[in-house]
Parts: structure tokens; sequence; C-alpha cells
């Protein structure tokens, strides 16, 4: 877990993350360019497993040489579970969803994640028991976790972020506060992050242009400033998260270049 009394090298009390994909290439290249150069304090690992088809997960081998480079360099991972969790329709046998969080999970344990973040189902939101479906889902997956507050709810764009508070007030999981999605829908961070915060264990931020999870230098310092100054005393992870080489560099200058200007606020 991180040390939230350490300074940071950013001049930040939260650790900087990226996604493992801000190169071209595999996750494990990824996390070497990062960690040697000292871009980042945490990468959130993208993992996938296609049926009868491709799979980054990683190997006992690759597993190794992320803890070694976690260990050499002060670095976290965070990991982004694959598919948006839900109960199978009958509620009795495993969804595929299910299925890969716990693979995903088990995989993973050795790298000690910061965090597990995941996005639920919304596609029956409107019907009768969404809440308690939610709710069976997550139980399971608590039983994968060394603690249940590693399990880190995403809001996401297409659905109003309240449709999480019965699930936040009914189990100690935390938060992933996507500060694009929140952007995206055209609403104000600044009239949630105090009630969110104190639960939010990553935040997640990214740039909107023609679409989001852009540079996050496409934002005004007017709408990026006092998220930042809300962010002066959080101790998470803030991960950047885009997919690109030149959006992560442009979106981690943008970034310091905020924190440079709320210090001088």
């Amino acid at each position: 877990m991180p040390d939230p009394t350490r300074v940071k090298r950013f001049g930040t009390t939260f650790r900087l993350g990226s996604t493992s994909y801000v190169y071209p290439d595999d996750v494990l290249p990824n996390v070497q360019r990062l960690a040697q150069a000292g871009d980042v304090d945490d990468i959130e690992l993208l993992l996938f497993e296609v049926d009868d088809g491709p799979s980054n997960l990683p190997d006992d081998r690759t597993l190794a040489a992320l803890i070694d480079l976690a260990a050499a360099h002060r670095l976290t991972y965070t990991v982004h579970l694959p598919l948006d969790l839900r109960l199978s329709a009958n509620g009795t046998t495993q969804h595929a969803s299910l299925v890969k969080a716990e693979r995903v999970i088990k995989t993973t344990l050795p790298l000690t994640p910061y965090a597990y973040v995941f996005h639920l189902d919304a596609s029956d939101i409107e019907t009768s028991g969404w809440v308690e479906r939610s709710l069976s889902a997550l139980e399971r997956l608590i039983a994968w976790v060394p603690q249940p507050e590693l399990l880190a709810v995403e809001n996401v764009e297409a659905w109003d972020p309240a449709r999480l508070e019965p699930i936040l007030k009914a189990l100690p999981i935390s938060r992933t506060t996507d500060i694009g999605h929140l952007w995206k829908m055209r609403r104000d961070p600044l009239t949630v992050l105090d009630g969110w915060l104190p639960r939010t264990r990553v935040i997640h931020l990214h740039g909107l242009g023609e679409r989001d999870h852009q540079s996050l230098a496409l934002m005004p310092a007017e709408q990026l400033d006092p998220v930042i100054d809300r962010l002066r005393n959080y101790y998470g992870v803030l991960t950047l998260e885009v997919f690109s080489t030149s959006d992560f560099f442009d979106s981690r200058a943008a970034l310091l270049e905020s924190v440079k200007r709320v210090g001088r606020g």
C-alpha cells in the first residue's frame, strides 16, 4: 500500500498513475519503460481474456518481473477488471464477467494490487432488484480479495452515479472516482468530491475532445485547477487514464502545470 506520509516527487500527496498501454507494446514492456524512467508511481493493468482467443493475463515469468519492478521502483499496481460485473440470468450459474474477474484477481494476487477497479453492469438497471443482484455479485467478488476495500467501483457516464449509493452503503468497498466521466456528463466534479473522497481509493483523470480518455491538455485551466486544488490532501492513486504515448505525456505535463498553478495560488 502506498505510504501516505511520503512526500511525492511530483509535489503532490497522491500517487501518479498511468495505464499499461502508454506505449504500443505489451504490458511488461510498458511497465519497464515507465518504471525505469520514473514517470509514474502506479500502473493500471488493463487485462483481457477472449474466449478461445487472445489473452494478456501475465504468466509466472511476467508476474515475477512485475514484482521485481515494483520493488525496485516503489511502484504499485491497480487492476481494471475486464467486464462489467453482473449475475447470470438465472442467478445460479456464474456469469462470464464473474468468471473472468475471479481469474484476473487470482492471477494478480501475487502483485498485491492497491485496488481492483470495476464497473457494474447496468443493462437492467431500471428493473426491480438491480441493487440486490449487484450486491450478490459483489459478495462473490469480496470472497476472492484480501480486503473488501480493495474493490473500487467506478462511476460511468452512461448512468447516474447516485445509483451506487445503496451498494456503497451496504458493502465496505471503495470508489474509483472518474473525473472525466463526470465532465462528460456535464457534471461539476466539485459538487460530489467532498462526499466521495473519503471512500475514493483511485481517481481516473482524462480530457475530453471528440470523445473522453483523451489528453488532459484539452481541459482549460479554469476547469482543471479547481479539481486539483480539491485533491491537495488526497493520498490515493490518481491515474491518467489515456492510451497513447502522446496523450499520456501531454496529460502528465498538463497535470503538473496545474499542480504548480494551484500551489502558487
